[in-house]
């Protein structure tokens, strides 16, 4: 279990230092949290959060620009320090035109990425430790969290780390899969809270994710995958001109469509939640108030019915996003024999799996 926690400090420690290139926080701070219909701005990144609608937390700001960091406890003490100013749609900019080469800021999906990670940790420490003392190693598991704890980890072992991976090999990534598995649980289900944050419905989130994946998934490889990507022995030399552009750009594929799947499900929920308790304030507004008022039961337990199903997709995404994970290192680490000269081994050649 030691394992998992170091696999789990290794993806903070990936997404943390990842810069949050495709985050538009600086053009939805002044958006009016009141406005019932801001369906974007439910799901957008922000450089605040909203502390179950009563309070709004501003999150620290920090710039580098020309080499040198700018930190600041919120946005307004950036602006009042003179040193940046916020232009039209809500960007902030330096005063003396410098570009901001990165920005560093604290965002909402940022604090919520790591909320799921040290819940992650929190979880797989406190399991260790009673691991370790005997209970559910030499006895049964005790209480209801270690035995919801150790099914989803016998799980995670026996049908995705075991079923995909050699044999031989499965074990050394079922840390890496459990923790991958619980981090984006929480992240996803975070995200149904009415005050929380779908961080994976953040692009740059799910790509970190997926680029861990990646790097995983490479280092895994064995010779016979890289053979399978550059020679492809037993065909012919002509083919390989077709095949190895094929097959380098199936290694880019498989995380962009990880990526992608995660991002776009979790985004396309969130959305759908809103925009169906939107609906009361529409009719109110085309009908009158005793309408959308009546109207309200109908599509509020409509969005119950949802939050139930989004909780089901929440842990079909995480599980997904897993499985994907294990076949594509299954796929790198398998030791696959072949013949010279057999002309068999272009089925492999040309199995690109998304």
């Amino acid at each position: 279990m030691s394992t998992a926690l170091r696999s789990t400090l290794f993806i903070l420690f990936l997404i943390t230092q990842a810069p949050d290139l495709l985050a538009s926080d600086q053009q939805l701070d002044d958006a009016d949290v009141s406005d019932p219909i801001d369906v974007m701005g439910t799901v957008a990144d922000h450089n605040y959060i909203d502390i179950t609608g009563l309070y709004r937390l501003h999150l620290p700001r920090i710039f580098y620009v020309d080499g040198s960091f700018y930190v600041y406890k919120n946005t307004e003490s950036a602006l009042d320090s003179g040193e940046f100013v916020e232009v039209e749609g809500g960007e902030i900019v330096h005063a003396e035109g410098a570009p901001i080469s990165i920005d560093f800021s604290i965002t909402s999906h940022l604090v919520f990425v790591w909320l799921g990670i040290l819940l992650t940790l929190l979880l797989t420490w406190l399991a260790a430790r009673r691991y370790r003392s005997g209970i559910g190693s030499e006895t049964e598991p005790r209480g209801v969290w270690q035995n919801i704890f150790e099914i989803f980890f016998i799980f995670i072992r026996d049908e995705i780390a075991r079923e995909y991976i050699p044999e031989e090999k499965h074990h050394r990534y079922v840390p890496f899969l459990f923790s991958i598995f619980l981090a984006i649980s929480f992240m996803n289900l975070f995200g149904l809270l009415p005050w929380g944050a779908a961080a994976t419905a953040d692009l740059t989130v799910t790509a970190s994710l997926a680029i861990i994946t990646f790097f995983v998934t490479q280092f895994s490889g064995t010779r016979n995958h890289w053979e399978h990507v550059f020679v492809f022995p037993g065909v012919p030399p002509l083919v390989r001109f077709i095949l190895t552009p094929v097959e380098i750009i199936s290694l880019f594929i498989k995380p962009f469509a990880l990526a992608i799947r995660l991002f776009a499900n979790m985004l396309s929920g969130k959305i759908l939640i809103v925009c169906v308790l939107g609906l009361i304030f529409i009719f109110t507004e085309m009908f009158g108030a005793a309408f959308g008022v009546s109207s309200g039961v109908v599509w509020v337990s409509l969005t119950v019915l949802l939050y139930a199903l989004k909780t089901f997709i929440a842990l079909l995404q995480a599980y997904i996003f897993t499985l994907l994970s294990a076949v594509f290192i299954g796929m790198a680490a398998e030791e696959q024999e072949h013949e010279e000269a057999d002309d068999t081994s272009i089925v492999h050649a040309t199995d690109v799996s998304v």
